[in-house]
């Protein structure tokens, strides 16, 4: 997941979060309006600025009480922490004050809000964020090994927790040898590496309607400490689609966008039609792109500052999409419902 914006003369220096990518675009003010398929988003909308006081925004996920809480990682040995909106009433707060540099969240069946806690002086696990904000480790280690930064999660319908383990930024010695991605299944503890087939995975989310597909954002910047003026030659960028097995275990890859030199997509989510909401960061181009399962483009939200993350509310916010940019949270109202995998039948 892609991390801190400085904007100097017009140029933008992008940190991938645990991650970091360097690249030069002009900023302009504003973002244009969203375009493509009026059955996705009506004519008029436009994403609204709700919050903006971060130093780099995260993992956003909607709770069973409708509330959207969010991520904000720090750069240096400062602690993270889980901010938490409330649509009722507008007002953020601070719902965890060390998240463990807290990354990708997502709330189970249960309630529980788990997090993919990465590098940069955090827990480098999958944890569990109580009610209290207590940081809970689920599982640190991988045969034994720690892993190398948790980035971003799904929950699937049985409970099994789908995740990433990329590094993009952080001092501590990499014991894990692949960044792959891995599942956790919460009542036996065991940790299972579903894929080494992708270089660096990102974002991960499951298709509507029975979780039988998982797509996951291939971001290789080609470093995993980047540090400025740092030259570095980045691999692929990608967005792929693994069948998901009776089992758990996943099928042959299928490329379905391939962004070829551009920064490819950080986080997703899904609507319930089965379109794919992925925070795109090329430099040219960036924003909100919803793609069908097939991989073509069927609409794009710009944000002015790069995108990081999305997710769906719930209930009667079922249609609005929050998404996490650069140092803030916004929203946007759309047609279609979002699909959430952790507590679907």
């Amino acid at each position: 997941m892609l991390m801190e914006n400085d904007i100097m003369h017009g140029i933008t220096m992008t940190l991938l979060a645990g991650s970091l990518v360097l690249f030069a675009v002009e900023v302009e003010a504003g973002a244009p309006k969203p375009t493509g398929d009026e059955t996705i988003r009506p004519a008029d909308a436009q994403l609204e600025e709700l919050w903006n006081e971060g130093e780099f925004t995260e993992g956003v996920a909607v709770g069973p009480d409708g509330a959207i809480y969010f991520s904000d990682i720090t750069r240096d040995e400062s602690p993270g922490r889980v901010l938490k909106f409330d649509p009722a009433t507008g007002k953020t707060t601070v719902f965890c004050k060390d998240s463990g540099k807290s990354n990708g969240l997502m709330f189970d069946a249960r309630g529980r809000l788990i997090a993919c806690c990465g590098a940069n002086y955090g827990k480098q696990a999958l944890c569990h964020i109580t009610d209290d904000g207590e940081v809970k480790v689920l599982v640190g280690k991988y045969m034994g090994k720690r892993f190398n930064a948790p980035n971003d999660l799904v929950i699937h319908p049985d409970g099994s927790v789908y995740f990433s383990d990329p590094r993009y930024v952080g001092p501590e010695p990499m014991e894990v040898d692949h960044m792959s991605v891995y599942r956790y299944e919460p009542d036996s503890g065991n940790v299972t590496r579903v894929t080494t087939d992708v270089e660096k995975p990102n974002g991960v989310v499951l298709s509507p309607p029975a979780a039988k597909t998982l797509y996951v954002a291939e971001t290789n910047n080609g470093t995993t400490n980047i540090v400025e003026g740092e030259q570095t030659t980045p691999g692929r960028m990608t967005l792929n689609a693994f069948p998901v097995k009776p089992d758990g275990t996943l099928g042959p890859k299928r490329v379905l966008v391939d962004f070829g030199k551009e920064t490819g997509v950080d986080g997703m989510t899904m609507d319930v039609e089965g379109n794919i909401y992925a925070a795109v960061r090329t430099a040219a181009r960036h924003g909100i792109v919803v793609y069908s399962r097939a991989g073509k483009e069927r609409a794009y939200i710009p944000t002015e500052d790069l995108p990081t993350n999305c997710c769906f509310g719930r209930g009667k916010e079922s249609r609005t999409l929050y998404v996490t940019a650069g140092t803030g949270l916004y929203r946007i109202d759309l047609k279609i419902e979002g699909y959430q995998p952790a507590t679907a039948k």
